[in-house]
């Protein structure tokens, strides 16, 4: 599901219904818009988010809430609609990426989800600061994965050399004259914040 725009001013949750195929329009006036280029799990968004809406429309009813309450309810139907139909994004890492800078990468994850829910100045600066070191530590951690990588390519060609296995030698070669070669811009000593391609770092 590829949420397009979210924009709910939710003071309180009364009768919804579907004005065509992607959109959910709310009383209020404010719609819901996304797409979904599978025909049949539109439908089945479109009934499973019927069904919960109304679950949630019935529930507010009866209880007195405040408009936060109602947005946080309103973003768990979403979320868990979505996980329950379409289930969660599968990531791909790269190979060379260790176990240990994946954890690192969990933990960066959860460090940024701690900033969304800081409900204080304070405690969202100590989040941003705590997530500032984690996005660092992460992105270390991947250059010495890949540095590892990287070497352990080049003894693999020197091998392949010395045995005359033309066939590893150019694959590996191959490797390391493409993605895997060295950035062109080196990290500099005293650095703080090192360099690197955000479609791998970024999360």
């Amino acid at each position: 599901m590829e949420m397009r725009r979210c924009n709910l001013a939710v003071l309180g949750i009364s009768e919804t219904h579907w004005t065509q195929a992607g959109q959910k329009r709310i009383a209020t006036g404010e719609m819901l818009l996304y797409s979904l280029r599978d025909t049949d799990k539109l439908n089945e968004s479109k009934i499973a988010l019927n069904n919960r809406f109304q679950a949630l429309q019935d529930l507010l009813k009866e209880e007195e809430t405040t408009m936060e309450d109602n947005w946080k309810s309103i973003k768990e139907a979403l979320t868990s609609t979505c996980q329950e139909v379409l289930g969660l994004k599968k990531y791909h890492h790269k190979e060379w990426i260790s176990t240990e800078t994946l954890d690192k990468i969990n933990e960066r994850k959860k460090k940024k989800a701690a900033i969304n829910n800081s409900r204080t100045r304070a405690a969202k600066v100590q989040a941003q600061a705590e997530y500032i070191e984690a996005n660092k530590q992460v992105k270390w951690s991947i250059i010495a994965d890949r540095k590892k990588y990287v070497e352990e390519l080049a003894t693999k060609a020197e091998k392949a050399a010395r045995e005359r296995n033309m066939k590893q030698l150019y694959d590996t070669t191959k490797k390391l004259a493409g993605k895997y070669s060295k950035p062109e811009r080196p990290v500099k000593e005293g650095r703080r914040s090192p360099k690197f391609n955000n479609s791998v770092t970024d999360g």
